[in-house]
């Protein structure tokens, strides 16, 4: 009798073990239109995500640019001021001669 005693109080418990692994184990699977549905946002993330990656790829090219040509106006300029230095060097030298004439009389 001990060991009927001892079945039947066993029974419910192994009738709840099976009912929870049943349970977890059906509650873990999901459908293929759930995850059809968890793709699409994260591809709409992505796409979203790319869009905003090639426009700033398009600003940094345009940037380049951008400064490239301002570093060969600068160059330009740079040249252009060592040019009119060395003009004005030159200048100085003949203005310091001609301040250092003899000063003309006047003709009557």
């Amino acid at each position: 009798m001990p060991r009927l005693i001892n079945r039947i109080a066993s029974a419910p418990l192994a009738v709840t073990a099976a009912l929870v692994i049943g349970g977890l184990s059906l509650s873990g699977c999901a459908t293929q239109q759930y995850v059809d549905e968890q793709i699409a946002g994260v591809n709409t993330r992505i796409s979203a995500v790319d869009s905003k990656a090639t426009d700033a790829i398009q600003r940094a090219d345009a940037a380049s640019a951008a400064a490239a040509a301002a570093q060969g106006t600068a160059q330009t300029a740079a040249s252009d001021a060592a040019t009119a230095n060395q003009r004005i060097d030159q200048l100085t030298a003949r203005v310091d001669q001609l301040g250092q004439a003899p000063g003309r009389r006047p003709r009557n």
